[in-house]
């Protein structure tokens, strides 16, 4: 997840329908979407419905903090058919977390909503939390998911070396983890891949300032090992046409982002599309394949 601390994100017009360009025939799973952030607050069951008439029915909802963790579950139990939710703490609330919000957390990663540990990991590109703490919260939380036999949604920005050293320790104990919203360098890939990870494309990969070098390394990686997000409301493609009104995202923009990895790769985006959501059942344990 890419974002500050305090995001004034505008809400897209309530109703709004989904442009023919933004579907797809395939069926997509968003595996990072903030569902609980509040700029989704007007028109939650519209975001919903759109995705899903765009070919995004499956949508798993970021807890990145005990609050959000917990409305995170409370969607799931809303819109059973489509959502799941992580249970997690984003190193900007390291400093926060105490030795209850652990035992809290333990249990919210136990709940039957929960398909994967995290957010977590470590961010010194902003640093909001010490990064002392950032260390010891992440340590924390690859704990509970060996204890909870949890798959790992991971967040690392800045701090690739430390992060694959602490992950070092406990993967061999972790059913699987994910890098989310991977941004990094080639070497960075090259050990997130080397140690089995899999790779999370938003709509970083679509943005013409920034996303030049992950362009290039999109086709390394292992078709078993990719997975597509869009961590809405944040990172909107940039080269979405018309152009939405609204510089928030959300899952029905997943198929642009579908197209554009595909075109990259020079495979069909039906075929990038079931290999994706193959991933996401193998990964997550949702959805079920009948």
């Amino acid at each position: 997840m890419r974002r500050a601390r305090q995001d004034n994100m505008p809400s897209a017009p309530h109703g709004q329908g989904v442009p023919h360009s933004f579907m797809t025939r395939a069926t997509l799973v968003d595996i990072g979407i903030n569902l609980a952030h509040d700029s989704y607050d007007a028109d939650r069951v519209q975001v919903i419905e759109r995705a899903r008439a765009a070919g995004v029915p499956h949508l798993i909802v970021t807890g990145s903090s005990i609050a959000s963790t917990r409305r995170a579950i409370e969607l799931v139990r809303e819109h059973p058919a489509a959502l799941r939710a992580t249970a997690g703490v984003h190193p900007h609330h390291a400093h926060e977390f105490s030795a209850e919000q652990r035992t809290e957390l333990q249990a919210l990663m136990q709940a039957e909503e929960v398909c994967a540990a995290g957010e977590c990991g470590l961010d010194y590109f902003r640093d909001f939390s010490p990064r002392m703490d950032q260390q010891r919260v992440f340590r924390a939380q690859l704990e509970l998911a060996v204890a909870t036999r949890r798959p790992v949604f991971l967040h690392q920005r800045d701090g690739h070396a430390d992060f694959i050293s602490i992950l070092r320790d406990y993967l061999p104990r972790l059913p699987a983890a994910v890098a989310h919203c991977f941004t990094g360098t080639r070497a960075e890939l090259d050990e997130c891949l080397a140690l089995g990870l899999y790779i999370g494309i938003t709509g970083w990969i679509n943005d013409e300032r920034r996303g030049q070098l992950l362009q290039e390394l999109v086709v390394s990686i292992p078709a078993e090992l990719i997975m597509l997000e869009t961590d809405g409301p944040y990172l909107l493609p940039r080269d979405l046409t018309p152009r939405p009104a609204s510089r928030r995202n959300e899952p029905m923009f997943l198929p642009h982002i579908l197209a554009t990895v595909a075109r990259l790769r020079g495979v069909a985006a039906d075929t990038l599309a079931a290999q994706t959501t193959a991933n996401v059942r193998r990964f997550f344990g949702w959805p079920a394949t009948s």
